[in-house]
């Protein structure tokens, strides 16, 4: 007879009780002998295995750590609580609809718990090089709340036949990287963002009418406001967030219950929207069900497209960082336009040295994002027949690009916008000598003679002004005007000023 949901006999499953409660009781009196065994013997479908008798995982688990030992890779913390999130999730359910036994529904579910309030963590040392499906980790989530499940809760439960119940890791694994990416966005990079843009539009406001020289190849143009100016990252970091936040709505369709290929083998028809509804209560975030489990289980499109849009919001933070760094350059040969605060000794060897280093930091992490964006694409184009077999070093890329910008953007906001001061003594002297001012000239004396009045004032080193009086036939008090930075920004006070 089969024990109801799982595919095992009674009598094997009696047996796995018993190889357990044997194995507790021989630990139990070489503890109390003082021979504490360092190793345990675990056994899967291959055979025996040594298992560290502190470790909560078991046989397949340590096949992987013995077979993959290629880096120090390891998924990130946010990735194994989504994992333990659509396990405790996928118990529920099978539950629910009469498919697992609720004691064995609710030991897991505990189980997953731990995990969730960050217990345990320390059990998943799996390299992210690993089989490309992921399996070797879905299978050392099962085994631990497997092992928490007995040792814990006194419930006897099996890695495969009850935790993995009616899942694969072929819809598992897809399916923890988008509830993964999707919480991380929700809860850390679009608040982060939100925060730089307050951050941006604050001293927007501030210094909206504070003229500055405009600069176009790295060379001197017509002037515009630090204000003006700083809009112009503001308005790149928010249309780039209006298209993340459009693109989480295809994030949120999952393909769990798609098991092996995508046709929903082992597990029930009503598995999926359960599913979708259950972990949307859980999570507090609105997931729903995707609408082709064979794009949800062998493409990474989901994955590419949001990456895409990582990397948009990684330029546009380096444009700021970038910008940051040439008009805090100086202090005496470079343009000092604006003072970064001083957060740390610059130079080893040059005393009184003070380096950009919040905006150097978030140029590296934009880089990495960068970087991660090419990794994540050429995973994704390892997209084979039914599954995608890169699926470990996608989500660990993508995880981590989430998690550089989200604390890029509340460095870089927190240490860089809100604290530099304007050198405003810099700013107008050179924004007074500036020639390209004789632009303003153009409509009243022609293209030609304002160029040669820009010309000689920059090589008398004179001010515009001074050089359109000795030639031109308009007064000061009008050349006054048509020179005058601040109207020729555009930038109007309420007063008309």
């Amino acid at each position: 007879m089969l024990t109801k949901g799982t595919g095992k006999s009674d009598a094997t499953n009696e047996h796995l009780a018993h190889d357990y409660v044997e194995q507790h009781n021989i630990h139990h009196w070489a503890n109390r002998m003082g021979q504490i065994p360092k190793h345990r013997i675990e056994q899967d479908s291959m055979g025996k295995v040594r298992v560290a008798n502190s470790a909560l995982y078991g046989a397949q688990t340590q096949r992987a750590i013995d077979n993959f030992n290629i880096s120090d890779l390891k998924f990130s913390k946010s990735f194994i609580q989504s994992l333990a999130l659509v396990k405790k999730t996928a118990a529920t359910v099978n539950a629910e609809l009469g498919l697992l036994d609720q004691p064995k529904a609710d030991a897991i579910a505990q189980a997953a718990d731990q995990i969730l309030a960050g217990k345990h963590l320390t059990q998943f040392p799996l390299d992210i090089f690993q089989t490309g499906s992921g399996t070797s980790t879905n299978m050392n989530m099962n085994e631990v709340l497997t092992t928490i499940c007995r040792r814990d809760f006194g419930v006897e439960v099996h890695p495969n036949d009850h935790v993995n119940l009616g899942q694969s890791s072929n819809d598992v694994i897809p399916t923890t990287i988008q509830v993964a990416s999707l919480t991380d966005l929700t809860e850390n990079l679009i608040p982060a963002f939100n925060q730089l843009i307050e951050a941006i539009d604050h001293r927007t406001n501030e210094l909206m009418y504070v003229a500055k020289t405009g600069r176009t190849h790295l060379m001197d143009a017509m002037p515009l406001t630090f204000g003006q100016e700083l809009s112009g990252w503001s308005s790149q970091i928010r249309s780039a967030l209006i298209n993340l936040e459009d693109f989480t709505l295809s994030l949120a369709a999952l393909p769990q219950g798609g098991t092996a290929v995508g046709t929903g083998v082992n597990t029930d028809e009503r598995f999926a929207e359960c599913f979708a509804n259950k972990i949307s209560d859980f999570s507090g975030h609105e997931f729903s069900v995707s609408d082709n489990f064979f794009r949800g289980l062998s493409s990474q499109d989901l994955s590419v497209g949001l990456s895409g849009h990582l990397r948009v919001l990684a330029v546009s933070l380096n444009k700021i960082a970038t910008d940051l760094r040439w008009m805090n350059s100086g202090p005496l040969a470079g343009i000092a336009e604006i003072e970064l605060e001083a957060l740390q000794p610059g130079s080893s060897i040059m005393p009184g040295k003070v380096n950009p280093v919040i905006p150097e930091a978030v140029s590296m992490a934009c880089a990495q994002v960068i970087g991660n964006d090419a990794t994540i694409t050429v995973g994704a184009m390892s997209s084979n027949f039914q599954l995608n077999v890169m699926l470990p070093v996608i989500a660990y890329n993508l995880l981590q690009s989430i998690e550089l910008l989200s604390n890029s953007a509340t460095h870089l906001g927190e240490l860089g916008i809100r604290r530099f001061s304007v050198n405003t003594g810099n700013v107008t002297e050179t924004l007074a000598s500036n020639p390209i001012l004789a632009t303003a000239l153009n409509p009243i004396i022609g293209y030609e003679q304002a160029a040669k009045i820009a010309k000689l004032a920059y090589a008398s080193n004179r001010p515009v002004i001074d050089v359109a009086v000795e030639n031109t036939d308009l007064s000061r008090d009008e050349l006054e005007k048509l020179l005058n930075p601040m109207h020729l920004t555009n930038a109007r006070r309420d007063n008309g000023e």
